[in-house]
């Protein structure tokens, strides 16, 4: 039996007397009669649910015992019977206590808690603050009052009265100090045991109710129930009510249920709706169970039971399970539970619920008696027991029938101690739900608890089709079993086929062939369906049927266009996605991994799909560097996908940098054409080759030789020195289309590529080339080494030789003036060895340049006189080399003496002389004067060498004479005038008077006037100085 509850089993069975009430204590089971008589059974948990009888207390009471209950704390039973409540210590009954202030008492409650009790404020409760105490109150409904007695760690507390306005007839607590009260079936009120005020409870109005409907159907379903053996069911009504948590209780008004809280009000927006008003309410914490009444149940609402058509009922009392979470039924049982031919005498029975108070762990009894009087009095009753099943078969249950959100919140309302692995469960059913939101097109809802719970993104990414899951994609079927879910089942066919309400098309979002979203058992609610609709008029059903017909075709036309869920959950995967990569970018870089790194690690394509969807459901903290890696290829691949579809603008930074699986993507991107993606993608992933074969490809589909080469060269010029030996592979195909353009590729300021082996591959390619390429590094890169020179010297000699050899002038005579400016104007080279490569019957004026930079400039000399009889190029190469004061100061001589002096391999004496007489004329200042003279030959006459002597023996000679007698008469004229002057002298006698002041000098300070030697007073000197001057103006 599918269910939260164990199929009831009996516990008690040919009870001759009319069981009222009953409790359970331990292992004790005490059942109080309509004869006032209290039977004692012993029962416990044992496979075959045995019980035992112990004993029967007769005439405990003198009336009906209509509640029992044990209260711990004194140790008694305590029984409501002729309308007061009596104290029955245990375990000998006596001496009885009846609770004087109870007279008149109508029904009582039990509740015991634990208080802390707050130090500031004594007496009252708190929120686990201050010292706990075992508070146990018993409420005891009287005529328009409530009676409280209080025992607080066992000890009595003052009895408490409260004064009401209506007599309650049913109570529960809502909390420890609120009550919950009916005093007619429809009318409730919650009193406060701490203020002593009373509200009533206010619920929402509901639509037309359907009990007219049960009262006019028919009575016949209801016959029969007016025996001795009624349990009470012809009497007059009584309110239901029960405590449904700590917060709320739920109360019974006609067929509908509501949930109040402490003040009053509903808590929920949603109300039970039953068929038809409960007989009876229980509570089985977290279940509601209520007794309905026979034949208000359609039977394809019960379990088990076959329908023969949608008109017929259930003839037998129906137990109702709800969930108390969602208030929503979870098991409907007939009772009293019989075989399948059974079905006639089950009518025959009446059931009342027995629900020991106040522990709701306690299990709930069901007395079940036959009608009529003649069974009742062979067969008896019979008690039923129902036992909850474990947790975790409830949960798997739930699960297993796709009613993840039930599954939850009884998860929520249960204790962790009482389920082992709780956090875990939660994140399996979570997960489970996201899944069917998925299917029912409910995407952000899914992806959002997809991505609390750190599903695995192959997992999320296995849900899409084929264009974006790749070879993760996996069929609908297989989605519940991939998340942790039961393995579907194979659906079963009916044999006949049933038009229960559960059925019919699909709703918007659901797949048929899949669970559908609502997780609980389906039932229309009652106005609208079960025994309304099947008691429908023949009319009612012609006209409604005409009235669908009719606007049929406006409701066709009028329909909304259908919604495009393939890209909502594409923009929804995307968000995913957008949320996933940079945490798993951040998680690697603790690791100091980066997507730069993507082409050093395993390709995606080498783990197996088993192995990527059992990758962990974990926090990214949590992750090892080899799943994080996995995780972001898996992100990466189902994000390009994603903009493929739906964003291709976006595909170029996702291609740059990223871990994106290529062999996964390359085709997609090839059929759309995206080819600047595609080498993007290869770039980002180092596939370098890759990307420069399909440049070459496309290169093909251009005429214009920039926009051919271009590309290819620019992608070239970005490859690092790592990658050189693609860099060389493929310029040759753009060499051997241009080679200007190819040269580009090495002259590149974006990375910096080694320059030996690069000119090794050009100088294999052409020495021309390779030359260029030096050239470059020489003049652009201010290149000083000394090998790189000596290559290039090497490289203009070997082409020249070769030019040479092919008969190339031209290009011979281009080359070798390269070489000669080149040797002529750089000082990195080697000489000496680049001197012992030159040929020795060619290239002289190179041989002369070298000569030179090896410091023999007269053999250097030689070559411009003799070999290449190039006087000017020898004049101007002593112009260059001359030095004053230095080694080469005499290198005009030099050259003089090769002219004049020839060896054995000189042209004849005669053709030198002219040159020499034309260096003797022109550079006359740097020759020395004495050894030219000696190197003139006799038959140079004067008038040949006329200007340099003129130039050499008289202007010099004559002028430093001059000027040397010139200094010499000026320094003896000054000499003899400072003579005379200091030749001069002045007396002074005690008779000499100043000129100026006419007083006698005497032994004062003189000053003597020039030139002719007056002598005044000191003071006196500068009014006789002027007296001077206007003398000599006159």
């Amino acid at each position: 039996m599918t269910g939260p509850f164990n199929p009831p089993d009996v516990v008690v069975e040919g009870f001759k007397e009319r069981p009222e009430s009953l409790t359970v204590q331990g292992d004790r089971l005490y059942i109080g009669t309509s004869t006032g008589n209290l039977h004692v059974y012993a029962f416990g948990d044992t496979p075959d649910h045995a019980t035992e009888f112990v004993e029967t207390k007769k005439a405990l009471c003198r009336r009906s015992i209509e509640q029992v209950v044990f209260v711990k704390d004194v140790n008694s039973l305590a029984i409501l019977s002729e309308a007061q409540v009596t104290l029955f210590p245990q375990p000998t009954y006596s001496p009885p206590t009846p609770l004087v202030k109870t007279k008149g008492a109508l029904c009582f409650v039990l509740n015991t808690t634990v208080e802390y009790q707050d130090s500031a404020t004594p007496g009252t409760p708190g929120k686990g603050k201050g010292v706990p105490a075992v508070v146990t109150r018993l409420a005891v409904g009287c005529r328009r009052k409530i009676v409280l007695y209080t025992w607080k760690d066992g000890e009595p507390q003052e009895v408490q009265e409260l004064t009401l306005a209506h007599s309650p007839r049913a109570m529960t607590f809502v909390n420890s100090t609120v009550l919950c009260w009916g005093h007619t079936p429809t009318d409730y009120c919650l009193t406060s045991l701490t203020t002593s005020t009373t509200v009533d409870a206010s619920t929402p109005i509901t639509t037309a109710s359907s009990t007219g409907s049960i009262g006019t159907m028919g009575m016949g379903a209801l016959s029969g129930l007016g025996g001795y053996m009624t349990l009470g069911l012809g009497a007059k009504a009584k309110p239901c009510v029960a405590g449904l948590n700590e917060n709320e209780a739920l109360i019974a008004k006609d067929n509908n249920g509501f949930v109040v809280g402490h003040d009053g009000k509903s808590t929920r927006s949603e109300n039970i709706d039953w068929p038809a008003p409960p007989e009876e309410i229980a509570i089985a914490t977290p279940y509601v169970f209520a007794v309905l009444p026979s034949g208000s149940v359609p039977t394809s609402q019960v379990d088990g039971v076959p329908a023969t058509s949608p008109s017929t009922f259930v003839t037998s009392p129906v137990i109702e399970i709800r969930s108390s979470i969602s208030l929503s039924p979870v098991q409907t049982i007939p009772f009293p539970p019989t075989s399948s031919n059974a079905s006639a005498t089950a009518s025959t029975h009446s059931v009342r619920l027995l629900c020991p108070s106040p522990s709701f762990k306690s299990p709930v009894f069901v007395v079940s008696t036959p009608t009529d009087r003649t069974a009742a009095a062979n067969a008896g009753s019979s008690i039923w027991r129902f036992q909850m099943k474990p947790w975790d078969q409830q949960i798997s249950e739930l699960v297993e029938a796709g009613s993840y959100t039930e599954a939850l919140a009884l998860l929520d309302s249960l204790d962790a101690a009482l389920i082992a692995d709780k956090e875990q469960r939660q994140a399996q059913i979570r997960a489970l739900q996201a899944v069917t939101h998925f299917r029912n097109a409910k995407y952000d809802e899914a992806i959002n608890a997809f991505l609390d719970l750190n599903i695995n993104p192959a997992k999320v990414v296995a849900l899409y089709p084929e264009a974006i899951s790749g070879r993760l994609a996996i069929p609908q079927e297989e989605w519940i079993p991939l998340f942790g879910g039961p393995q579907p089942k194979p659906p079963e066919r009916p044999a006949t086929p049933q038009p229960a309400a559960g059925t019919g098309t699909p709703r918007p979002g659901e797949v048929p062939g899949t669970p559908k979203s609502v997780e609980s058992p389906p039932r229309a609610p009652t106005p609208q369906g079960s025994i309304r609709g099947v008691l429908k008029s023949g009319l009612e059903s012609i006209v409604a049927a005409a009235k669908d017909d009719d606007t049929a075709s406006i409701r066709s036309v009028r329909r909304p266009p259908k919604p495009d869920n393939f890209h909502r959950s594409i923009e929804v995967l995307m968000r995913y996605l957008s949320d996933r990569r940079p945490k798993i970018a951040g998680a690697l870089g603790q690791f100091n991994i980066t997507s730069a790194q993507s082409h050093e690690m395993p390709i995606l394509s080498a783990t197996s799909k088993a192995d990527l969807l059992a990758l962990p459901d974990a926090p990214l903290s949590a992750l090892t560097p080899e799943e994080l890696v996995r995780f972001a290829q898996i992100v990466d691949t189902a994000l390009f996908k994603s903009y493929l579809l739906v964003r291709p603008g976006l595909l170029g930074p996702l291609c740059r940098v990223g871990w994106c699986e290529v062999s996964e993507v390359e085709e997609l991107l090839r059929e759309r054409e995206k080819f600047q993606e595609m080498i993007y993608l290869y770039n980002g992933r180092k596939m370098h080759g890759k990307a420069l074969n399909l440049l070459r490809q496309l290169s093909d589909k251009e005429t214009d030789i920039s926009d051919k080469l271009m590309p290819t060269v620019n992608y070239l010029q970005r490859l690092g020195p790592e990658h050189l030996d693609q860099i060389f592979e493929h310029s040759r195909w753009v060499f051997e289309q241009d080679r200007d353009i190819a040269f580009e590729i090495f002259t590149s300021e974006e990375a910096e590529l080694p320059k030996e082996p690069v000119a090794d591959f050009l100088e294999h390619l052409d020495p021309a080339i390779c030359a260029r390429y030096i050239e470059y590094l020489i003049a652009e890169r201010a290149e000083t080494s000394q090998q790189v020179h000596d290559r290039l010297a090497e490289l203009y000699l070997r082409m020249t030789v070769a030019a040479k050899k092919r008969g190339d002038d031209e290009g011979r005579k281009k080359t070798y003036e390269k070489l000669l400016h080149f040797i002529d104007t750089t000082e990195y080279y080697s000489a000496d060895r680049l001197f012992g490569l030159l040929p020795s019957e060619d290239l002289f004026e190179a041989k002369a340049i070298l000569l030179g930079r090896l410091g023999r400039h007269d053999s250097a000399l030689e070559v411009y006189a003799y070999r290449l009889q190039d006087f000017h190029k020898a004049e101007e190469y002593c112009k260059r080399v001359y030095a004053p004061n230095s080694a080469t100061a005499h290198v005009f001589l030099t050259l003089l003496r090769t002219y004049l002096l020839p060896g054995p391999s000189a042209p004849a004496a005669a053709d030198l002389l002219p040159p020499a007489l034309d260096l003797i004329s022109r550079h006359s200042p740097r020759l020395d004067p004495v050894a030219t003279l000696q190197l003139l030959p006799p038959l140079v006459t004067a008038q040949d060498v006329r200007a340099f002597l003129l130039e050499a023996l008289r202007a010099p000679l004559f002028d430093t004479r001059v000027v040397r007698s010139v200094h010499k008469a000026r320094e003896e004229q000054v000499a003899r005038r400072l003579m005379v002057l200091q030749s001069k002298r002045v007396r002074i006698t005690d008779s000499r008077i100043c000129p100026q002041c006419h007083k006698r000098l005497g032994g004062s300070v003189i000053a003597v006037h020039a030139p002719h030697g007056e002598v005044t007073h000191y003071q006196c000197r500068e009014a006789f100085s002027r007296k001077l001057r206007e003398s000599r103006t006159q």
